[in-house]
């Protein structure tokens, strides 16, 4: 009973302690990674929402300006002036090429690589 508390018989398996240290650190590394992952991957899915957020915002915009004065807008900044239309344009290049009064423009969105 005097030896009961004897360092090897603590052992489990034969398992020093320096392999549950070199253990947690691996584990705390790992942990670290996929977190950082995580957090990458989130921003990358509400920059594309962002995307198609505008792209809807631009098409409601034409359509309403067709509905109201019978036209399509002439250009974006027409948008922007009259019909509210604010976004990040260091985030997004968008490219409005407007064909005639009466028929759709063509607008593209591009994500602006920082």
């Amino acid at each position: 009973m005097a030896h009961r508390f004897r360092f090897k018989e603590s052992l489990i398996y034969g398992i020093t302690g320096d392999f549950y240290r070199w253990f947690s650190v691996i584990i705390f590394i790992l942990v670290a990674v996929f977190v950082f992952l995580a957090i990458d991957a989130s921003g990358k899915s509400t920059i594309e929402k962002q995307q198609e957020s505008l792209e809807n915002a631009i098409a409601r915009d034409i359509v309403q300006c067709y509905a109201i004065e019978g036209r399509y807008p002439p250009s974006l900044s027409y948008i922007e002036e009259h019909y509210g239309l604010v976004y990040d344009d260091a985030t997004f290049f968008v490219d409005y090429r407007p064909v005639a009064s009466n028929l759709y423009p063509d607008v593209t969105v591009i994500k602006v690589n920082k």
